[in-house]
């Protein structure tokens, strides 16, 4: 099979296309006919070297959705051609709470969905939500995960409460965007871009302000006179500080990244003065993966896709992440199968 392989680490010219060998099935593993996959910044991280545990060569990516081609002994729910989507997250555990010491994310250490075929436990593969194409199932997974687990399980969103959603733009802030609008929460967001403000606002967003500019808290403190309710950050840096101005007394902040480098000069009576709660969160569990499924299935919610690139282009792919110039997921097509 022809599959992205990455050997060394460095700039997109690492990503190549080589002839592999299809992967063995274990006896309660599924083989996937990658129809469409989807790249996560995780992917250019791997690809840099900035990310932990990083075993060359591999196959990167950690989104797919494609047809089962074979399965193992022991799965006897599943047929050749049954529509899946996989969970990109290994060996969870039974703890809703928290993932296993053995937690991995596939793609990287083992291999992933940039490829014409993939073999993954049977708990990991899903029915794919109807109503999507195979470029929409296939961006979904890992920032779907992410965003329902932080908004829903973590953030606890109701109906009705002011939500912020900082950087607006990337694959898991424009899940957030949809689920709380869905869920008929106020959000607003912040960008860079004034255009990724608007299109966020066509989603449904009820404002948006440019960071760039000084005093942008206070416009949104014009928005929500009593403070965001919630706030969902995978930035970071210095306007963390600013999150803790803009939240409301008795709010939460959920945080799952750190783009923009550590918080500097955090100030901790901001936080316990407030009664604030400040809550980690990383990816979900296979029940929050269904959860997460069925939601965009229920609201028939279509992931906002920024472009489509035929694998053979995965280096021009990259570049649009690399620059911060997408709104919505990367997705890649596999031109050896017809969609």
């Amino acid at each position: 099979m022809k599959a992205v392989i990455l050997r060394d680490l460095g700039g997109p010219e690492q990503y190549r296309i080589e002839d592999v060998d299809i992967p063995s099935l274990g006896e309660d593993e599924v083989l996937v006919r990658i129809r469409a996959a989807a790249f996560n910044r995780r992917d250019i991280f791997i690809r840099k070297g900035e990310y932990p545990g990083i075993r060359l060569p591999a196959i990167p990516g950690a989104d797919g959705a494609g047809e089962i081609a074979a399965v193992g002994k022991g799965v006897k729910d599943l047929a050749i051609g049954d529509k899946v989507v996989i969970n990109p997250a290994l060996n969870w555990g039974n703890d809703e709470r928290i993932y296993t010491k053995d937690f991995s994310i596939v793609g990287v250490p083992t291999n992933g969905t940039f490829a014409e075929y993939i073999n993954v436990p049977r708990e990991n593969v899903f029915p794919k939500p109807e109503h999507l194409s195979w470029e929409e199932a296939a961006a979904l997974p890992l920032g779907g995960l992410t965003a329902y687990r932080a908004l829903l399980t973590k953030g606890k969103v109701k109906k009705g409460e002011a939500v912020l959603i900082p950087g607006i733009g990337g694959g898991v802030a424009t899940f957030l965007l949809q689920m709380a609008v869905a869920l008929g929460a106020n959000v607003f967001v912040t960008s860079s871009s004034e255009e990724k403000i608007q299109k966020a606002i066509s989603l449904g967003a009820s404002g948006g302000v440019n960071y760039k500019e000084p005093n942008w808290e206070k416009q949104l403190r014009k928005w929500m006179p009593e403070g965001a309710d919630l706030c969902i950050d995978s930035v970071g840096g210095g306007n963390f500080v600013k999150l803790l101005n803009i939240a409301k007394h008795g709010s939460r902040i959920v945080t799952f990244g750190a783009t923009a480098g550590p918080v500097p000069q955090l100030v901790m009576p901001k936080i316990f003065l407030k009664q604030m709660d400040v809550i980690g969160t990383t990816m979900g569990s296979p029940a929050e993966f269904q959860s997460m499924l069925s939601f965009y299935d229920e609201h028939k919610i279509k992931p906002v896709i920024d472009s489509v690139f035929s694998i053979e282009e995965i280096r021009e792919a990259q570049l649009r992440i690399e620059k911060g110039v997408n709104f919505g997921k990367v997705v890649v097509i596999m031109p050896w199968h017809e969609l």
